[in-house]
């Protein structure tokens, strides 16, 4: 079997999606399944083809972002429309397209109608994008509401990472026969690396809060900082992880509320350095305003930390919100710096809420059991091709 993949970003883009993609066609490759990815080459020193895990194939088409994290192609390059070309040389059996918000979900819809294959779509969102401005999220919501639309309209099959996503799926477009599939968890890779010794005892006096994904709109790592700078100041420590549009920003928040000496930025960092340093933490905190299915939550879940995460998308698909782990209302930053307070004075609190998000985390969370689902998914598209 031979799978064309149009996704938005692609590693060594750092993000969610980025990291479901990855394993996904880990995963699917070991079962012998050839994929190509069609991919914009963010960031632009990210070679325009490579072969990574089993054989997996990825193409990076030039791209440009005219709204942050919105990829574009550049449709004026020869090197685009060379690229393009070579795609219509392959022969493939199913495409696949991540994400109804962005552009190469479009190409993929055009490229699947064009070669009269099947199109699978698969749902990362749970709600319409949210910006800081009212202007962007007006315009977002247009955009779903057109082409985001088009393309759950004429997918062949779609499949939601999170019932949340499938919620929105049936809100977006009104069908009702979107597939809840959740995505696979590094559970073995996460429990083997160590945490970062030297910050631990550095900072050994110290309650540590982190946050670890992307600064972009809609995270709501304002909130987080806000809510820190309501908290008494003495023993408190906040580690960003991360880096993205919005970092300097952030820092002149951090400075504003005279956070400079208990706020640490970090950047980007290499995902088995990121998960050193979030094991040093005692709490994590998700504050994002729309979510699929958060995979910082999951991380922050397998390693054994207690969680405070807004209640948003499908994040209580990973965490309850009962014994293990805190949801917030999104934006509300008294309540966010309520439930810290609690659990920077209760110890004992966090690590049940931790252990019980552990379990709850890894007994759900298979790549085994997904990439049989998707398995299944494929020859149901592969048979309906045929007649």
């Amino acid at each position: 079997m031979h799978i064309l993949v149009f996704s938005p970003f692609y590693p060594p883009h750092i993000g969610g999606l980025e990291s479901h993609s990855d394993e996904f066609n880990k995963y699917l490759s070991q079962k012998e399944i050839k994929i190509h990815v069609f991919t914009p080459r963010l960031p632009e020193d990210a070679p325009e083809t490579e072969t990574r895990r089993n054989g997996v194939s990825i193409i990076r088409f030039p791209a440009f972002e005219p709204i942050h994290n919105y990829p574009v192609p550049r449709f004026w390059r020869a090197d685009f429309w060379r690229q393009w070309n070579s795609i219509f040389k392959e022969d493939y059996d199913i495409v696949i397209s991540r994400t109804r918000f962005f552009f190469p979900s479009l190409m993929a819809l055009r490229y699947a109608r064009k070669q009269k294959l099947p199109l699978l779509h698969i749902e990362h969102g749970s709600d319409f994008a949210k910006f800081n401005g009212q202007i962007k999220t007006r315009l977002g919501e247009l955009y779903d509401r057109t082409f985001g639309q088009l393309i759950l309209r004429y997918a062949d099959h779609i499949i939601g990472n999170s019932q949340a996503s499938a919620d929105f799926v049936k809100r977006l477009s009104g069908r009702t026969d979107c597939q809840v599939i959740y995505r696979g968890a590094n559970i073995e890779r996460i429990e083997g690396i160590e945490p970062r010794s030297d910050l631990r005892e550095k900072y050994a006096d110290k309650t540590i809060i982190a946050f670890i994904g992307r600064l972009i709109d809609g995270k709501g790592v304002r909130d987080l900082i806000a809510a820190v700078a309501r908290l008494e100041r003495n023993g408190i420590l906040s580690f960003i992880i991360g880096s993205g549009p919005e970092e300097e920003s952030l820092k002149k928040l951090v400075s504003k509320y005279q956070l400079d000496s208990q706020v640490i930025f970090f950047g980007n960092l290499p995902f088995l350095e990121s998960i050193a340093v979030l094991k040093t933490a005692d709490i994590v905190v998700n504050p994002s305003y729309t979510e699929g299915l958060p995979t910082a939550v999951t991380e922050a879940a397998l390693c054994q930390k207690a969680i405070i995460a807004t209640d948003v998308g499908g994040t209580r698909e990973i965490i309850s919100g009962n014994n293990d782990g805190y949801l917030t209302q999104p934006k509300n930053i008294e309540q966010l710096k309520d439930k810290l307070s609690d659990l920077i004075d209760h110890p004992e609190k966090r690590l049940v809420f931790g252990q019980n998000a552990y379990q709850a985390v890894k007994s759900k969370f298979s790549w085994d059991h997904a990439t049989d689902q998707y398995l299944e998914v494929f020859s149901k598209l592969l048979e309906n091709r045929k007649k």
